[in-house]
């Protein structure tokens, strides 16, 4: 009897044994799964991290080279990263002006080239200093106003900031640096005795190199001529972006990021809406109402922030283009009105 009964209660004993085994099995197996599991998605979140990274990094490459591209100039026949630096292929003589060329030194390695375009008649009744915009030169933008400023016999002295046209270097900073680039030709001026009243006039980037020279490096001219400016280079950069359908949030933000990063300045700082509240002398503003580049809204914020007796001239259906070139007639007359208060 106990025979049987020690067999039954081995085989229990057995049976249990197995079915725990089973059941440790079981259990370990499932644990093996939840680490699995545990572990793929640990390595999924890594590789959404990874990605991330990759993206960061493509991102600001690409915005850097943008910067750097949209900041230096190449010349021809050179290959380098940069866009076309803009030449003076017309000079004063091929319109009819007498002219001569100077040289004004920065340092012993850069310069600014300068053309002296004298007044129609020997006893001139001012002199006029102008700048070009971005990516232009004396040749190519400032010849068209000096010729109104010639009839209307004032001297003219044209200038190609640094990077440009017979200037040194292959660089631009936006108005930043330019800035004093213009405080040092009206000292130039000064010392020339040049007739006064002294007027300075720049297009687009020039009137904002013109207004942050008033602001910064602490010049008095008689007053100033702004023709298209811009009133924030952020929202300068958006709206070029906007122009050739690319996305300008955060894009611009990278340009403007990293093209200070390059050139050593703070562009999120470069507004002339707020230099124009230390203008202290007579200004003339000329803007095209369709501008595609600035909107009324910002004109007019820059506007009501200058000091001094000021007019506003509005061409209704011009683009960011030379004005002049628009409705020379119109642009005449509103420069003679605004010579008659300086």
């Amino acid at each position: 009897m106990f025979v049987p009964i020690g067999c039954y209660l081995s085989i229990l004993f057995i049976i249990s044994q197995n079915r725990n085994s089973q059941v440790m099995k079981f259990m370990l197996q499932g644990r093996k799964v939840s680490a699995v599991k545990k572990l793929l998605r640990i390595l999924q979140k890594q590789r959404i991290a990874q990605a991330v990274l990759v993206a960061v990094v493509v991102i600001n490459a690409i915005a850097c080279i943008g910067a750097y591209t949209l900041t230096h100039f190449s010349s021809p026949g050179e290959f380098s990263l940069g866009i076309p630096r803009p030449e003076n292929f017309t000079i004063p003589t091929d319109i009819g002006l007498k002219y001569v060329k100077q040289r004004i030194s920065i340092n012993q390695t850069e310069w600014l080239e300068t053309w002296f375009v004298p007044a129609k008649q020997s006893s001139p009744n001012g002199t006029i200093l102008l700048f070009p915009g971005n990516g232009s030169s004396k040749g190519k933008q400032l010849l068209a106003p000096t010729k109104v400023f010639h009839a209307l016999n004032y001297d003219s002295l044209l200038v190609d900031f640094r990077g440009v046209g017979g200037s040194s270097g292959n660089t631009t900073t936006l108005g930043i640096r330019e800035a004093k680039d213009v405080a040092l030709v009206v000292n130039y001026a000064e010392r020339l005795n040049l007739k006064h009243p002294i007027v300075l006039y720049g297009v687009s980037m020039g009137s904002a190199a013109i207004l942050k020279a008033l602001a910064q490096e602490k010049i008095e001219p008689d007053a100033i001529i702004l023709e298209l400016p811009f009133a924030r280079l952020l929202n300068a950069v958006k709206s070029r972006l906007r122009a050739v359908n690319i996305p300008s949030f955060l894009t611009a933000e990278l340009l403007v990021f990293w093209g200070s990063i390059q050139q050593g300045f703070n562009g999120f700082a470069h507004n002339p809406v707020t230099y124009a509240n230390q203008v202290k002398c007579p200004t003339l503003v000329f803007q095209g109402k369709q501008d595609q580049w600035t909107n009324m809204t910002e004109i007019n914020e820059l506007f009501q922030n200058l000091r001094a007796t000021k007019q506003l001239v509005i061409f209704p259906n011009a683009k960011h283009q030379l004005l002049v070139t628009v409705n020379k007639e119109y642009w005449q007359q509103s420069v003679e009105k605004f010579f008659k208060g300086v």
